[in-house]
């Protein structure tokens, strides 16, 4: 029997039985306490951050102190990956504990545009639905991206109060989805039309802050707390001139290093109001915070030490940076290899939460909560993707990954070779091989591509020959 295949078995044996052990102690941690011990959730989701571009994971231009006392209070995941290179895709796969390819809007890489029938169906359950039937008060504010009103909005997905942007960006001064005079604010109230003036990251916090501050210690809260930031146009708190100049929101002539690290810096601080908010209502020690990103990250980002960003299946596009602070049961200063995906947050915090997922829509993502608490070892994980507007596909097993760009593939050891430059595919066939058949029995069972879904119209030749060009190097 070849050594993969034994490893294999070994591995998918290993992983039955730490689900088991796992439920069982999920089931005496959580279950049987009291209501008003469940924790409180705060789920923070910064846009397009890369995974170096917090100083705790290697930036070194500029410093994010709230975020890395974050991670020195909680735990730290390094080998955290996105559901997808691009935002709404991981939303959906955030949201429902499963693969967005399930689901037609998540077929959209990303969502564009305002449509009748492409969102996230109000029927299906979510996280913040499974949490409001647990007795959580739910709360969006910031990004939703999941489908335009009238059919789909976070009203009718489980949150109960949302303030925020249906769309992909806006601009952070007048909080428009693209220039122009004719262009209304996509900045709303539940789903009535507001204007507000201010800096959107600031707008955001400030609203956090006001909801913590209401917050009572007799209901649990879930608090979604999804920035735009640091995603385009690239306007720092005080560049509300940059904002009346440029001509496209897309802004792909502008921005530079200095002003994205402004973008991020004022995230930090925002989220830095939050917690300082949180400690002084007394509620941090049970209070779950999670901090991660919807997908690598974009052209200013540091995604140090991987090749690639946004909109690509290298380790670039998909790594993120991905915290949990939870000072009643995470020891401070922790750090772990463990493999994780957003979908594994919605099986998580509803493990923590004392509920579970609706046994209809079983979640692809895994309860990762007795890793977290570390009451049970690291172990392997088998996670898919593809991106099909550049016609890319990847599967991460164990240290193994394989890659599909275009016409091309590739067999790394991306835990030996983190740059993606050394191709084991004609040394390890066998694992080539069986990865390879993997990712195509997984791509038969999702949705399939058809001829009206709308996705990034990207060459998928240029992606091919702009890989073949950073290996080369």
């Amino acid at each position: 029997m070849p050594t993969f295949n034994k490893n294999r078995r070994r591995m998918l044996g290993g992983i039955s039985a730490l689900s088991l052990a796992s439920l069982s102690g999920i089931s005496s941690l959580t279950f049987a306490e009291d209501k008003k011990d469940k924790p409180n959730i705060i789920f923070i989701l910064a846009d397009d951050l890369g995974y170096g571009d917090l100083s705790i994971y290697g930036q070194t231009d500029f410093q994010t102190p709230n975020l890395d006392q974050l991670a020195q209070q909680g735990l730290r995941l390094t080998q955290a990956y996105a559901n997808s290179a691009v935002c709404s895709a991981t939303r959906f796969g955030l949201i429902t504990g499963r693969y967005q390819y399930r689901l037609r809007g998540g077929l959209e890489e990303p969502i564009a545009g305002a449509s009748d029938s492409i969102g996230l169906p109000p029927t299906h359950p979510t996280l913040p639905s499974l949490l409001k039937k647990n007795g959580y008060a739910t709360a969006l504010f910031g990004k939703w991206h999941l489908g335009s009103l009238p059919n789909f909005s976070p009203l009718k997905s489980g949150y109960d109060e949302f303030f925020g942007n249906y769309g992909g960006a806006i601009d952070y001064f007048t909080h428009k989805p693209n220039v122009g005079e004719n262009i209304k604010e996509d900045l709303f109230e539940g789903e009535v039309p507001v204007h507000k003036v201010g800096y959107y990251t600031d707008l955001l916090a400030e609203r956090a802050v006001e909801y913590v501050s209401k917050q009572s210690s007799t209901q649990p809260f879930f608090l979604s707390l999804h920035f735009t930031a640091p995603h385009w146009p690239w306007e720092g708190p005080k560049d509300e001139a940059t904002s009346r100049e440029i001509s496209n929101l897309f802004h792909y002539d502008g921005g530079n290093l200095a002003t994205y690290a402004k973008m991020v810096t004022a995230l930090d601080t925002a989220i830095g109001r939050v917690l300082q908010t949180l400690a002084a209502r007394g509620l941090d020690k049970n209070t779950i915070v999670v901090f991660t990103s919807d997908n690598g990250g974009e052209r200013f980002s540091k995604t140090w030490p991987f090749t690639g960003q946004k909109t690509e299946l290298l380790e670039g596009g998909l790594r993120i940076p991905a915290i949990v602070r939870w000072p009643a049961r995470i020891k401070a200063a922790q750090v772990t290899q463990q493999v994780a995906i957003s979908m594994d947050w919605l099986p998580t915090l509803l493990a923590a939460a004392g509920g579970a997922p609706d046994a209809a829509y079983a979640p692809d993502g895994e309860n990762l909560l007795s890793v977290i608490l570390g009451t049970a070892p690291v172990h392997p994980r088998t996670l898919f993707w593809r991106y099909k507007a550049n016609k890319q596909g990847a599967v991460r097993a164990g240290n193994w990954k394989y890659l599909k760009i275009a016409d091309n593939e590739f067999l790394f050891d991306v835990v030996n070779d983190q740059r993606e430059r050394a191709n084991l595919a004609q040394k390890n066939p066998e694992i080539f091989n069986q990865l390879k058949q993997q990712w195509a029995a997984w791509d038969a069972s999702m949705l399939p591509i058809t001829a009206d879904v709308r996705t990034h119209a990207v060459d998928g030749k240029v992606q091919a020959d702009r890989y073949r060009t950073l290996i080369n190097e």
